[in-house]
């Protein structure tokens, strides 16, 4: 499986089609090296495939074989795969893949698939009812985060990344998960206990926007499997899910020889495989094994042909939701043998399509009639192969705006490309792998695990990280201007085209206007060829007169090994630096510069420009350069300019190398000390918000996701997401006008931590960070600001949504605090949070089923000594809210008066310092840990025992702090329009917000 790292394109969630039928994930989801002090040498498994032999994953491939990975086939038939990695120490990351999903189920087992994946962690052979999940937590194993499972249309996967491992946990995780997968109790007790939860994962997930994914994928798959088969079901065939019929199901599909283990961590190899040979080498199930059904083709319909390749076309209409045109070139999927040929196909078919991508999105950029578009190549669920084009428009006109995609990718049909364009998407691909080549030797254990079982999954291979690049520059060399034209022809070729349009106005389209739209011939546009530009860093104006170096000292940790290298530099113009230099991550670097005042140097007025900021301020440019030219200073490097605000800071955050640190500083330093102000990105982010707006309030989750940090800090309003009128008043002039002096503000820290040249960075630093002009102090009145508070009243807030009736949520917040010098007592209150995390969970979900993935959590900020939170939301019926503010509240009294138990305190310590051990390893734990301490000496002192502070408390410190901030709650209810909580809650309920 040789595939190319995508980068994130902008906007990219307006493009976003679950239509896919995405995994369900029903089981939400330096240190001294390992010791074994009881462990023998590892013995040779039986079942092991010797070098000689052809690995059963490379079967009719001439991929080169990765030797790191043992290959093993037991006579049951099940398939094995261990590797030893230390990539996080004390880790093993286990991986059981089923081969069956939904797509697998037969009309009455609909939903089945995932209905098995719940029943196996409820009660199973070593595990008795609702076990799993403590069990786990006593190993250390955080349940979402280390232990889950999800469900495709073609597979179930179960996962473990157990941390802290022993030969002994590690013993008894395989006992375990060998009980699960073999022996579930799918007794008519437990599925009862089940479909509950299930329909309520169903019914959380439901709304507008499913409902919409669900017709695109009945559209586009018309005819095949996959448009009628989701993983959750249906909610009549869960009800009428029994034991037998599960049992049935199970018997059928989990089976060894439909069965793959992959097992990667700080283990012998040898050892893993002899651990998965002794816990199911005599698994054996009667009967003849199944094959799975004929998933389908995409066959087009009568009278499709091709003159007339248009075929099934939806009009859906959603009044809440943005605009989204969407269409399909279907073609059959194929089993293809994972050959360096094939890959190398693929590499070329990867430039064809960023090339088109890259116009689209100059295009977008411009002013053009859409927002943002692009174009992918998809091979889905072993069902069909097809190029997907989607764009949302700028505005009703959708016409205009499919002519304008059209005519980008028709210019691209009839022109071939120039070398340099070819040789500009090749070398963004290039550094890519090259990167992860850099990376390969601290590539995480589990990311290995997930990789073997997913290339299973669409039935190829894993290769070495050098391969990867190997195959891109050997295809490279077949990559002539012709080669991508005709390339990009075949993307453009299918037995059919399908499309669907989402609009808010049903009167604004028709499915015999798309069609004749589609069927009409497309007219080049040939403007959108980008023309070669050399622009280079050597060339670039100097950023000023470099500054001097005032002080190079040491930041004074010693608590940990290697952070006593951390050293702090100072700058003549008042600019500081944190480095650290190590080579903990070979080959990265992570850059992050601090400055200014966050949200704190907005107020109500200028509120509505903070996230416009976060969208366009990076696009906007620098000096004279716009969007265009960055991304053309960046080819062939590694860079990033993720820009955030923060509640008192300003934030601008990269991960890239040694080879491009230089430039890399220069890019922070000139878009601070040289803004540009290009228009046409502040209107596309004044668009692309006001269009996004109102699709939030079309379920709950959305709702929580908009208004949550607006009502936690007590409406405050630059915690508000900007409304549509708001936006309608912003300006690009505006906008500058804002941004202009917001930058100009406060101290600058840059904090460097990887593998880098000590003097040569600090000599960079002079000429960038160290020549930008004296900052400006911030002002008394801004820097005294702090988030609002929540005010708990004797009614809930209720916010409302425009989606389904059987919907709502609701949430507690109790206000904590803020700040670095009570940072200590902060990280004690994540364990409290666990503890009522456990106690909700098992209330609301386990015995209620009203919720499926309650969930609480603390917010502390360290940037402002205002502000903290401990928040605790579910999302749940509508006739259940006033149930869960009873339960939430319940919980919190009860902790304040009764310390937990120790069981609970082990539940939740001993994932959390598992965590935060695996966490300390890499350079981002420490810069997070780190930032704000060159000028705040107490962020370098908060580290020491940062660890115990996370695993060791007391039940009386828990109770202390509950009874603490655990008081006075302020309730909030997002409920459907019309609906009303019960009478004793609803005797005061306030206005609803106008939001």
């Amino acid at each position: 499986m040789i595939s190319t790292p995508r980068a994130v394109r902008p906007f990219a969630f307006l493009l976003s089609l679950p239509l896919f039928a995405a995994p369900l994930a029903a089981q939400d989801s330096t240190v001294p090296p390992l010791v074994y002090p009881t462990q023998a040498p590892a013995p040779e498994p039986e079942f092991a495939q010797p070098e000689t032999e052809t690995p059963w994953m490379y079967e009719g491939s001439d991929i080169p074989v990765d030797r790191e990975w043992l290959f093993g086939e037991i006579d049951n038939g099940l398939r094995y795969a261990t590797r030893t990695n230390g990539v996080p120490p004390d880790q093993v990351s286990i991986r059981i893949r089923i081969d069956a999903g939904s797509l697998h189920e037969e009309d009455s087992e609909r939903g089945y698939a995932h209905l098995l994946e719940h029943l196996l962690f409820r009660e199973s052979q070593y595990l008795g009812p609702a076990q799993a999940i403590p069990t786990w937590q006593r190993l250390g194993a955080s349940f979402g985060n280390d232990t889950n499972a999800e469900t495709s249309p073609t597979h179930t996967l179960y996962k473990l990344d157990l941390p802290g491992a022993t030969p002994a946990k590690l013993e008894e995780s395989f006992k375990l998960l060998s009980g699960m997968i073999r022996q579930p109790v799918l007794s008519q007790a437990n599925v009862d206990a089940e479909v509950p939860i299930v329909l309520a994962e169903k019914r959380e997930s439901a709304g507008p926007a499913r409902r919409v994914a669900e017709q695109e994928r009945e559209t586009l798959f018309a005819g095949q499997r996959l448009a009628e088969r989701l993983p959750i079901g249906t909610e009549e065939t869960l009800r009428a899910a029994t034991g037998p019929a599960l049992e049935a199901f199970h018997e059928r599909w989990y089976r060894p020889e439909k069965t793959v283990v992959a097992v990667a961590g700080d283990f012998d190899r040898n050892l893993l495989a002899s651990m998965i040979e002794k816990y199911f080498g005599d698994w054996d199930v009667p009967g003849e094994t199944v094959d799975a059904p004929d998933f389908g083709d995409p066959v087009p319909p009568a009278g499709v042909t091709e003159a007339n390749p248009v075929g099934e076309v939806a009009v859906i209409a959603e009044p809440n939701l943005p605009r989204r045109f969407t269409y399909a070139y279907m073609r059959p999927w194929r089993q293809q043998d994972d050959t360096i040929l094939m890959n190398e196909e693929r590499q070329i078919g990867y430039v064809a399509q960023a090339l088109i991508n890259r116009r689209l999105e100059a295009r977008a950029r411009a002013g053009g009639s859409f927002v943002v578009a692009g174009v992918s190549e998809e091979a889905v669920s072993r069902s069909a192969n097809l190029t997907l084009v989607s764009f949302t428009p700028l505005d009703s006109d959708w016409q205009a705006a499919l002519d304008d995609v059209r005519g980008v990718i028709a210019d691209a049909l009839e022109t071939p490309p120039t070398e340099e364009e070819i040789a500009r998407e090749v070398s963004e691909i290039d550094v890519a792998y090259e990167n992860s080549l850099e990376q390969a030797e601290v590539e995480a254990a589990a990311t290995q695990a997930d990789n073997l079982a997913y290339a299973v999954d669409i039935r190829e291979t894993v290769g070495y990280p050098r391969i990867f690049l190997d195959v891109l520059r050997s295809a490279a060399t077949r990559m002539t201007p012709e080669k991508i034209l005709s390339k990009t022809r075949e993307l453009f070729d299918g037995d059919v085209i399908r499309a669907t349009y989402v609009t808010p106005d049903a009167d604004e389209a028709s499915e015999p206007a798309v069609r004749t739209a589609l069927l009409a011939p497309a007219e080049a546009s040939s403007d959108v060829r980008l023309a070669a530009q050399d622009i280079a860093f050597d060339d670039l104006p100097p950023i000023g007169t470099p500054g001097t170096v005032v002080s190079a000292e040491n930041l004074g940790i010693f608590n940990y090994a290697g952070l006593r290298d951390v050293e702090r530099v100072t700058f003549s113009n008042g600019t500081s630096a944190l480095l650290w230099s190590n080579n903990f991550e070979p080959g990265r670097i992570a850059v992050k510069m601090r400055f200014g005042a966050g949200r704190r140097a907005f107020t109500a007025e200028t509120a509505p420009y903070i996230e416009l900021g976060e969208i366009a301020l990076v696009s906007s440019g620098f000096g004279e350069f716009g969007a265009e030219e960055i991304d053309r200073l960046a080819t062939g490097r590694k860079f990033g300019l993720d820009f955030a605000v923060e509640e008192g800071v300003f934030t601008l955050t990269a991960q890239t190398r040694r080879q491009d640190l230089d430039d890399q500083l220069y890019l922070f330093a000139a878009k601070l000390g040289d803004p540009n102000w290009d228009p046409n990105p502040v209107r596309r982010a004044i668009a692309l918000q006001s269009i996004g707006y109102q699709s939030f309030s079309t379920n709950p989750a959305g709702i929580l996701q908009r208004d949550l940090p607006f009502y936690s800090a007590g409406e405050d309003p630059r915690y508000a997401s900007a409304t549509p009128a708001q936006l309608e008043a912003a300006t690009a002039e505006g906008f500058r006008e804002v941004w202009s002096e917001v930058l100009q503000q406060g101290p600058v820290e840059v904090l460097i931590f990887g593998e880098f040249d000590r003097d040569a960075t600090i000599e960079t630093l002079r000429r960038t960070i160290g020549a930008l002009p004296q900052r400006s102090p911030l002002p008394e009145e801004i820097a005294n600001r702090k988030p609002g508070t929540v005010a708990p009243g004797a009614a809930p807030t209720v916010v409302r949504h425009s989606g389904d009736a059987d919907q709502a949520a609701a949430g507690v917040i109790w206000n904590t605090g803020g700040g670095i010098a009570s940072i200590r007592e902060s990280r004690q209150l994540d364990i409290l949070t666990e503890i009522f995390q456990n106690r909700l969970f098992d209330a609301m979900r386990e015995r209620a089923g009203a919720s499926y993935s309650p969930a609480v959590f603390s917010n502390w900020p360290r940037d402002v000594a205002a502000g903290g939170t401990i928040t605790a939301l579910a999302q749940v019926p509508p006739d259940q809210v006033s149930a869960f503010f009873a339960a939430a509240e319940s919980i919190a009294q009860e902790l304040a008066t009764t310390p937990p138990t120790a069981e609970e305190l082990q539940r939740a310590t001993e994932p959390l310092g598992q965590l935060i051990q695996r966490a300390s390893s890499g350079n981002g734990f420490w810069l997070w840990q780190l930032e704000g301490a060159s000028t705040d000496q107490r962020r370098a002192e908060a580290t020491r025992g940062i660890l115990s502070d996370y695993s060791v408390t007391t039940p009386q410190r828990m109770q202390q702090l509950a009874a603490k901030y655990l008081t006075g709650g302020f309730r909030l209810a997002v409920l459907p329009e019309g609906e009303t909580l019960g009478a004793a809650a609803t005797a005061q309920e306030p206005e609803l917000a106008t939001r």
